[in-house]
């Protein structure tokens, strides 16, 4: 891959609902760096969650194109491997297992991948380390608050060492305190690992911190400020 080439390259996307009835992406084109952090905004129901959901390739397009890390998702017909090594996701629900511990949480993205137990606990261990939860790795997700439960959902997103951070209103239902240190985390392992984040907001003063804010309107890109 082109070192100079977008990590994120799409094209022409169109996506559709109710057998074809309703257009939530109406011929979408954008790219994005290396290292870039973008913010994605917009009213509900205006194509970003649908969007990311592409990007993170849990849904394909009905048009055009999505090349993400060297990978073709439109095309490609098994991406196992990518959403297990080269993408991770952070939802707004923070989706853990509530009978699993925080460390067990995290290891989870690491089954599969040639890991040893011992592996993937040190891993888990260190990723919680990170986030301010050393001292939590045995607490299951009821005994956790909302912003250390999103911590944890951040870690285990970064189990494999992705490429590319995928972050859908991860703040949204969090109290400013705490979404301030979700957004803190997210800047500070953009800024010492390089990864490249996508993150879809409603909140103007989170979107304000990246590098580049991309307003949708209707399935489409209305504009896209900062470097292209």
């Amino acid at each position: 891959m082109n070192s100079d080439a977008p990590v994120i390259a799409i094209s022409g996307v169109v996506k559709t609902f109710e057998n074809g009835r309703l257009r939530a992406l109406d011929g979408v084109d954008l790219n994005v760096q290396k290292g870039e952090f973008v913010a994605i905004v917009g009213p509900s129901g205006c194509g970003k969650s649908t969007l990311l959901h592409l990007l993170a390739a849990l849904d394909r397009p009905d048009e055009g194109t999505i090349v993400v890390a060297g990978h073709d998702l439109a095309a490609a017909r098994r991406l196992n491997e990518y959403r297990a090594r080269d993408v991770g996701m952070v939802f707004q629900l923070d989706n853990l297992l509530p009978t699993l511990t925080a460390s067990e949480n995290v290891q989870v993205p690491m089954f599969g991948q040639g890991h040893s137990g011992r592996e993937r606990r040190r891993r888990a261990d260190e990723l919680l380390a990170m986030v301010g939860l050393a001292g939590r790795t045995r607490n299951r997700p009821p005994q956790l608050s909302g912003g250390e439960r999103q911590r944890v959902a951040i870690a285990r997103a970064l189990a494999n060492a992705p490429a590319i951070l995928l972050a859908d209103e991860p703040t949204g239902r969090l109290d400013s305190a705490s979404g301030r240190r979700v957004l803190e985390l997210l800047e500070q392992v953009r800024r010492e690992q390089g990864i490249t984040v996508i993150l879809v907001t409603h909140d103007p003063a989170i979107a304000a911190r990246a590098d580049r804010v991309v307003q949708m309107l209707d399935g489409r890109i209305a504009n896209g400020t900062g470097p292209a």
